[in-house]
């Protein structure tokens, strides 16, 4: 089996409306040195047989059982089967803009760049209207540990990293509320150079169902979150060598 470039880890769960657009959109970037990783979780709908339809084409396209434990461990999942040097983090529900993989391979993996964060345009369900212009401008997007410690700006659709990573993200901590903060800090601890590319590389779907939302809670819950995360991160630091 030779040795594949890209992994896409994909979390599914329900998403016959829109994961053939997505799965389209993805496709187009790739080539045949890479493939998609989809972890799903348990969908009742139509998505594993769009998924198995995709298996037919050129490029690798790898279903695995999720744990049934949410969108973290979903991803998760997905995540510690991929095989690629640089994986790519997927939404079910998103459209990849057609040079995505090529933008952001022209900074990940050099000059000490471990992880690449883009922008966004925030769409309506069909795509149509936009809803907001930029994620970065919303979420004052921006580098660095202690932002990123107080207000998560990375958003998990919209990141890559290189896979030297796993070893020190992967188990994500029960306890951590999301992923892509995770990852995004252990890299800064890490040292690895964390890149915002602003850059709009992706349409992101707001519709009804979306699992992930941009409501974070009151002052006092994102405190709670905050000292859990810091625990978490106190933790790792004490029992991880690197």
């Amino acid at each position: 089996m030779g040795k594949v470039r890209i992994s896409v880890a994909l979390a599914s769960y329900n998403g016959e409306k829109y994961i053939r657009e997505q799965l389209d959109s993805i496709l187009a970037n790739l080539s045949g040195e890479d493939e998609i990783v989809v972890s799903d979780d348990g969908s009742c709908d139509n998505t594993l047989e769009i998924l198995k339809e995709y298996q037919k084409g050129e490029i690798p396209l790898k279903i695995l059982k999720g744990p049934g434990e949410g969108i973290k461990k979903n991803i998760e999942n997905a995540i510690r089967h991929c095989r690629g040097e640089y994986i790519f983090l997927s939404d079910q529900d998103d459209v990849w803009t057609e040079n995505k993989v090529e933008r952001v391979m022209e900074y990940l993996g050099k000059g000490g760049c471990l992880l690449v964060n883009h922008d966004a345009e925030v769409m309506d369900s069909r795509l149509e209207k936009e809803i907001m212009s930029s994620f970065f401008a919303y979420r004052g997007s921006c580098a660095g540990f202690l932002k990123n410690f107080v207000k998560n700006r990375y958003m998990g659709c919209c990141m890559a990293f290189h896979r030297k990573l796993l070893p020190f993200v992967l188990p994500i901590p029960g306890e951590v509320q999301m992923h892509d903060q995770w990852i995004g800090l252990i890299s800064d601890i890490l040292g690895g150079k964390n890149l915002f590319l602003p850059e709009k590389l992706l349409l992101y779907r707001r519709h009804e169902q979306n699992v992930s939302d941009f409501n974070h809670g009151t002052v006092k819950e994102m405190f709670c979150k905050r000292i859990l995360l810091a625990k978490a991160l106190l933790r790792w630091r004490m029992f991880r060598k690197y």
